[in-house]
């Protein structure tokens, strides 16, 4: 696991400026660094060993040095790739699974992709043509930024590197702030950064003569299902696939080691991997801490568990930190609750195994039970549906079911974007000081639901969140947050041999009135204590509800609520109320001031 950086073109001192570049991107690579440079690429690296310890410095290079390749991540089928090239004729001169992209670019070009089975974002240059292509893993675990600035590209594993670059002009994109007040998160290709582009996952792009093309190699996909198999032969493939995908995983020359939460994804991982050491956070606060499960599970499966009770005081400390690592304000609560697991797990190993993903290709979140939930009313037109909801609406106090009535007036398409909605396109309008109202979220959504129109609700939303949430919530913090600490997160469930056996799984076997992630569980529960297996899906539970209405934290937010940045971008007295009225017990505004709050401590590090 590493982290790169460079630029085309022949900038003055260019060698200095790679340097500083690096610089900013250390904690991604302790270990060692690289430099190539040219009239025509500059190419910064730095290093974490992890596979080929002795020999596997980048940036690397074919066997005439026509071709200069730098890359974050890891190649688990790399010795099966190894053995073919070598048959071929390819020279090696090193043992790690970066030598192998070169080669097999060499072999087959952009084709070359279809071969791999990791996680990874890369560069390569090929001085023979002046041109560079660069690609972005499967499901976006690892990232790959870039911008064209004057012609020249400028690319790399974080944003933050870029600030370095001489010609850069650092701006917030609005359009960024305003779609990530509805997401969380920010939604866009182009980032918080104007002119700064995230490769999207499943992508390539080419550059030559100055120009950037982009195109997409891989669209994950869910199919009908095979209503012929037996619920006892999908069980059965999802344990032996994951099973598989944990043991390619654990490919490494160092330890590795495992989180554990008291959810079953990384319950099932922690159980599978059969290491030594697992690794727990929870808070000062007994609803909020799984310590306790994880010891128990961890005595019972044979591995020591290493944990850290996380102080108030602690986590508000580190937001600042979080933010700043974070490169685009994210406003998931739980992302510092990683930051900290990854920082203990860094103090015994360089790599730990993960859970995320088995949410979205299994069927995991609760919300997935919705469209069961709403069938009855959902076979009533919609125009009946709609008035229903317009009666409920003119009640003017909250009650049980008037939700309900609310969202069964609307298809799927209409009521869901993804695993969170913070601002409706209305409300943001509201709080901010120059809308742009630019986009709808749907307008971002609808290419996807076009993709799925054939297929029911609950693959829909599957499908939604694996191209929206995924990428842009669960997998950002995961890399950004375990590479702040120099730790490498592999996540066996996002696997595409993993998504094969998944995308095949029929609705039903994912999502039923027994419980999510049906066909999982059923596997994990060969592997898992009853209690574990059938555990109801919680996420990261983090008390800021509470904490918003406690005078020391309240009056932290209300500080930055009432700042000249805030007064810039938002209508201070919209932003402050719902402070006021979280504070005062007039409604849960927790995440939505959260949201607010977030930007504002991203903006401070960044821009002031």
């Amino acid at each position: 696991m590493c982290g790169f950086c460079g630029f085309t073109g022949s900038i003055q001192d260019r060698e200095n400026i790679i340097k500083k570049m690096m610089s900013k991107i250390i904690h991604r690579g302790p270990d060692s660094e690289g430099v190539h440079t040219d009239e025509k690429i500059t190419m910064g690296f730095r290093r974490l060993s992890i596979i080929g310890l002795s020999d596997g410095s980048q940036p690397m290079y074919n066997e005439d040095g026509s071709l200069v390749l730098v890359f974050n991540g890891e190649i688990y089928n790399y010795k099966d790739l190894r053995e073919e090239l070598i048959k071929k004729g390819h020279i090696f001169k090193t043992h790690a699974d970066t030598e192998v992209l070169v080669h097999l670019y060499e072999e087959k070009g952009r084709d070359m992709l279809e071969d791999i089975r990791g996680m990874f974002a890369f560069a390569i240059y090929d001085k023979k043509d002046d041109s560079l292509f660069a690609a972005r893993d499967f499901f976006g675990i690892k990232p790959f930024y870039y911008a064209n600035i004057d012609g020249n590209m400028l690319f790399g594993s974080e944003i933050k590197s870029f600030l370095e670059y001489t010609e850069f002009k650092k701006e917030v994109n609005p359009i960024a702030l305003e779609n990530y007040l509805t997401f969380q998160y920010s939604v866009l290709e182009e980032t918080f950064f104007k002119g700064v582009y995230k490769l999207m996952p499943g992508h390539f792009l080419t550059f030559k003569k100055g120009e950037i093309k982009t195109e997409r190699y891989f669209n994950p996909m869910f199919l009908d299902g095979d209503y012929d198999k037996s619920l006892h032969n999908v069980v059965t493939e999802v344990d032996d696939v994951l099973q598989d995908s944990v043991l390619a995983h654990k490919v490494s020359d160092v330890e590795v080691g495992s989180f554990l939460s008291s959810g079953v994804d990384s319950s099932y991982v922690a159980a599978s991997f059969k290491g030594d050491k697992t690794f727990t956070v929870g808070f000062d606060y007994d609803k909020y801490n799984e310590i306790g499960y994880a010891e128990k599970l961890s005595k019972e499966i044979g591995v020591d568990n290493r944990n850290k009770t996380i102080t108030t005081e602690e986590y508000w400390n580190a937001l600042s930190k979080v933010q700043y690592h974070m490169d685009e304000p994210l406003a998931d609560p739980s992302a510092v609750a990683l930051y900290f697991v990854s920082s203990l797990a860094s103090k015994y190993v360089k790599v730990a195994l993960s859970g995320e993903g088995a949410d979205e290709f299994f069927g995991g979140y609760n919300i997935y039970r919705e469209p069961m939930d709403l069938s009855l009313i959902m076979c009533l037109p919609k125009f009946i549906r709609k008035f229903f909801a317009a009666c409920v609406k003119l009640i003017p106090f909250s009650f049980k079911g008037k939700n309900f009535f609310i969202r069964a007036s609307k298809d799927v398409e209409e009521r869901f974007i993804g695993n969170a909605y913070m601002f409706t396109k209305e409300e943001r309008e509201e709080i901010l000081k120059s809308p742009s109202g630019k986009y709808d979220p749907r307008e971002l959504t609808k290419p996807f639901y076009e993709s799925v129109k054939d297929k029911d609700d609950i693959t829909k939303m599957q499908f939604i969140d694996m191209n929206f949430w995924l990428v842009g919530d669960i997998l950002l913090k995961a890399d950004k947050m375990s590479m702040a600490n120099s730790l490498e997160v592999r996540v066996p469930f996002l696997d595409k041999e993993v998504f094969k056996v998944a995308s095949n799984i029929r609705s039903d076997f994912r999502v039923n009135r027994v419980s999510t992630k049906y066909a999982f569980r059923l596997a994990a529960k060969d592997r898992l204590p009853e209690m574990v297996a059938n555990k109801k899906k919680l996420g990261f539970p983090v008390p800021i509800r509470i904490w918003l209405k406690e005078d020391k934290y309240y009056n932290i937010v209300k500080k930055a609520f009432t700042s000249k940045t805030a007064e810039k971008y938002f209508n201070i007295d919209k932003i402050v109320g719902f402070l006021d009225r979280h504070k005062n017990g007039k409604g849960d505004f927790s995440r939505k001031i959260w949201t607010i709050y977030m930007f504002l401590v991203w903006h401070k590090e960044y821009f002031e």
